[in-house]
């Protein structure tokens, strides 16, 4: 046993017990690496245990939004063979949300979509006006952004716009929107739909007129329509916050308009066709073309349908106003705002009948 005594730990000394030669360790550590040693013990728990709780956290919150975004129905429009086949060719569009072209075209996860792209016609040079969605909407609808810079759910515009020119030049139109409430509904938004995705909403004379609200619709009208052969002329489609893309992946994007537009393309009439695009790009995006006028990144646009030329591309720049400007000269309608500038493009190389449509 060894003699009691003053034993040096580093720079400082405790009294105690000298161990004998035999029992003295070959290393001694300082009061700091006692310190340092004792802390890394306890803080080492403690650690992984905020590290886990981030990991879970993170976890749930991911599986919660996921959960909050739900697919709609599929359309009960019965066989294909059994609907309608129109007499009258039809202009078509719906507007998916929120990706790049480079996300959707060649994507393994858009099978659906790539089959048209290569079935029919894509404009590779596609670009949207800016950010956020509303005001790509409205350029869409009248030819400018009316100066809206954010996806606002209270204001409105008094503007010429498409639906002023659709019935001043008696051509029967309609809006579909999936999860609608209907009644020209002000709101924000109700379950999967949302307002700022609903461009027609916005103009005083839609939403003060009672016969033109009428013609804002949901899904169950689109059923409905398709099922009798009721299709109007001009057909605008937006899909709820998940179906669109959104809220939800491009693989959900894709299923739906795997069930929805085989019935829609059936009905288009012998000359008519569908326009699928996005409404922007990548938040961060701003490709743009013509002239300046779009900033909003570079989306896929494909046009497919009975008037669409079969593995058509086109190169040439086009963004929201030169595809408002190729539904109009569709319709024989005059041109709205931008639309008019020959600079924002057009799609009629991706079309097989000259236009306006017979």
């Amino acid at each position: 046993m060894g003699t009691r005594s003053a034993v040096a730990f580093g720079k400082g000394t405790i009294s105690g017990v000298v161990p004998s030669r035999d029992e003295q360790p070959r290393y001694l550590p300082s009061w700091r690496e006692v310190g340092l040693s004792w802390a890394r013990r306890m803080l080492a728990p403690f650690h992984l245990r905020i590290l886990v709780a981030a990991s879970l956290l993170a976890t749930a919150a991911v599986v919660a939004a996921c959960g909050q975004a739900t697919s709609g129905r599929a359309l009960t429009v019965g066989s294909l063979k059994a609907l309608h086949r129109s007499r009258t060719s039809h202009v078509a569009i719906i507007v998916m949300e929120n990706e790049e072209a480079s996300g959707v075209i060649r994507n393994s996860a858009a099978p659906y979509i790539n089959s048209l792209a290569r079935r029919y016609g894509l404009a590779t040079a596609s670009y949207a006006i800016t950010h956020p969605s509303l005001p790509n909407y409205l350029a869409l609808t009248s030819g400018s952004t009316q100066g809206f810079t954010s996806d606002c759910t209270t204001c409105q515009v008094s503007a010429s716009n498409l639906v002023d020119q659709l019935e001043a030049a008696h051509v029967s139109w309609r809006a579909y929107l999936e999860d609608y409430p209907g009644q020209c509904f002000a709101g924000a938004g109700a379950g999967e739909y949302a307002k700022k995705h609903a461009p027609f909403l916005y103009y005083d004379d839609v939403v003060r007129s009672p016969s033109r609200c009428r013609n804002v619709v949901g899904f169950g009208a689109l059923a409905f329509d398709l099922r009798h052969g009721q299709l109007p002329r001009f057909i605008w489609i937006t899909p709820n916050l998940c179906d669109d893309m959104h809220d939800c992946s491009v693989a959900t994007g894709d299923r739906f308009l795997a069930r929805t537009v085989p019935p829609l393309l059936r009905e288009l009439g012998p000359h008519g066709f569908l326009i699928l695009t996005w409404d922007e790009g990548n938040a961060s995006s701003t490709a743009g073309c013509c002239s300046g006028a779009a900033a909003g990144g570079n989306i896929a646009t494909v046009v497919a349908g009975p008037g669409a030329r079969r593995g058509a591309r086109t190169a040439k720049p086009v963004d929201h106003y030169g595809v408002l400007a190729t539904i109009e000269e569709a319709l024989a309608l005059p041109r709205l705002g931008a639309a008019a500038n020959g600079a924002n493009g057009n799609l009629q190389p991706l079309l097989s009948t000259p236009l306006p449509l017979p």
